[in-house]
């Protein structure tokens, strides 16, 4: 693998080793920091395959419906 050698002053190398854990590369967390990011159409189709349990969406139904017979108030100052 090729590489390459950087300069960088010492707050961002401090800030980058706060992240690195260890065994791990600097390599790595600039990787995964900086990495490739999710696309809006990636996140599409992960919802897509998304499944609910019948129970789930129950439990969700039930309490959307009772917020709106008890909706959050603001407290008085």
């Amino acid at each position: 693998m090729a590489v390459k050698t950087i300069t960088i002053d010492m707050e961002a190398y401090e800030i980058l080793a706060r992240h690195k854990k260890a065994g791990q590369s600097f390599s790595r967390v600039i990787k995964e920091h900086f990495g490739k990011r999710k696309t809006a159409r990636e996140f599409v189709a992960l919802l897509r395959d998304l499944s609910l349990a019948e129970e789930t969406l129950t439990a969700i139904d039930k309490q959307v419906r009772s917020r709106r017979s008890n909706p959050a108030r603001p407290i008085k100052l």
